[in-house]
């Protein structure tokens, strides 16, 4: 049997061998936080209320009642006093009469009688064979709201809903909604221009939150451009069930816009190896709470699946047109790193004639270690033969202290060297890198 593992394990990288190494102190597993967790507890907030979205009731089976049943437990736990309950859309898996049955089973016994319902309908909700029309009409039966889009005040704090008006994925938005949207902005800010107020809408606009290549497409940019001259808006979108984890999932430009990820499941990113479903990402249930104080908006992220927070608040400074913008696409320029003691191993008993599988120590970074990039070149002749992205599944409780990771379609009885690079949620990639060789099988 020929020799299949070779040579030494070793960390490269400019930050190694030029300046010496400053060791990080963070993990994917621990998260930095963005605010201290005693920010969300300083006061009595004026106004709390949980944000939902993507419930997914079908018309049989458990799974969907159980993860909506442990997000009502946990709200409530976490938050007695609710002013309001909002759900962004897809309350229904596809709007049938059984689904809405099953939906509101739950929903009755369990939201507190004095907080305000806040229901948007989603592109899932018109899924039914009914016209549009009626799958509004029975969408209204069901919850109780007055209107598709509609504007409530709550404890004196302005929610206005919208909500796609057809069945298409990407939604539509219809200019005379966006021409309404634009004066219930202009009646809210009068009311009060130091208070937020609230936006939520199935949908999230492109180039916003983590996701956003989901966002809205026909009138899009209109909605968006009549949001931004109100800094005071905080928008809330579900729609993607990309998960609450990624930092990304709030952004700010000219107004908030916040994503709500999923009770029922997790979509993410396409171009990774796990792909956009990856393993696990049935179990995973997600949601928000908020709180609303004098001086600040405080929006807590929840694991139903795991019974916690997770990372620290996101806290937006109130008036919002006294304070510059924190949560932007430029927030975050440190670099992800691995520690000089991290090491990468082949797993010998698992290589193959065409393919190696390796383990290594997850890297670190202040925010969120997102994943890693991968380059397989052969050590005769320098030549790449492969190059793939990974999740650090940063997505998973808890967080795994190392990865495993394939390396497939190689040549039998070949050395290879493979280099892996970590990236942050930002795009950051880390100087340094790990690194290990071996040999394919022979066949």
């Amino acid at each position: 049997m020929k020799k299949q593992f070779l040579g030494k394990m070793k960390v490269c990288g400019f930050a190694l061998i030029a300046t010496g190494y400053v060791a990080s102190c963070f993990s994917p597993a621990v998260q930095a936080s963005e605010h201290s967790a005693k920010d969300s507890n300083e006061k009595t907030p004026d106004l709390v209320f949980p944000v939902i979205s993507d419930v997914h009731i079908k018309d049989n089976g458990t799974d969907d009642l159980e993860k909506f049943q442990n997000a009502f437990n946990q709200l409530n736990e976490q938050a007695p006093k609710q002013d309001s309950f909002a759900i962004v859309g897809d309350l229904t898996d596809s709007g049938t009469l059984e689904q809405y049955d099953r939906f509101f089973s739950i929903y009755n016994k369990n939201k507190q009688s004095e907080a305000v319902s806040l229901s948007a309908i989603g592109n899932h909700d018109y899924w039914n064979g009914l016209s549009f029309s009626d799958a509004q009409k029975r969408f209204l039966a069901q919850t109780g709201m007055e209107s598709i889009y509609s504007h409530k005040v709550v404890k004196g704090y302005h929610f206005i809903i919208l909500a796609p008006e057809d069945d298409l994925t990407e939604g539509y938005y219809s200019k005379q909604q966006i021409t309404w949207l634009g004066e219930q902005l202009k009646k809210a800010a009068k009311d009060d221009p130091q208070k937020p107020i609230f936006v939520l809408m199935h949908h999230p606009m492109k180039n916003t939150v983590f996701g956003s290549e989901w966002g809205t497409e026909a009138n899009g940019q209109l909605i968006y451009d009549t949001l931004k001259k109100y800094p005071q808006v905080i928008h809330f979108s579900g729609h993607t069930h990309y998960p609450l984890d990624d930092p990304r999932t709030i952004d700010q430009k000219d107004f908030t816009t916040v994503g709500t990820s999923s009770v029922n499941y997790m979509w993410t990113e396409a171009g990774y190896l796990q792909g956009e479903l990856p393993p696990g990402n049935e179990k995973i249930s997600q949601g928000l709470v908020v709180e609303a104080y004098k001086n600040k908006v405080v929006i807590k992220r929840r694991d139903f699946h795991n019974n916690d927070w997770t990372s620290e608040p996101w806290v937006i400074k109130l008036p919002i047109k006294d304070h510059k913008f924190e949560y932007t696409d430029s927030r975050d320029q440190i670099k992800p790193s691995f520690n000089k003691k991290d090491t990468i191993t082949l797993i010998e008993e698992k290589s193959t004639a065409g393919s190696l599988e390796m383990k290594f120590d997850q890297a670190h970074d202040n925010l969120l270690l997102h994943s890693y990039k991968v380059v397989t070149k052969e050590k005769e002749t320098g030549k790449t033969v492969s190059e793939f992205k990974a999740f650090s599944d940063y997505y998973v409780d808890p967080v795994p202290k190392t990865m495993t990771l394939p390396v497939q379609e190689l040549k039998p009885d070949t050395t290879y060297v493979i280099k892996v690079t970590a990236i942050d949620a930002f795009g950051n990639e880390s100087k340094n890198f790990l690194t290990v060789e071996g040999k394919t099988t022979s066949e």
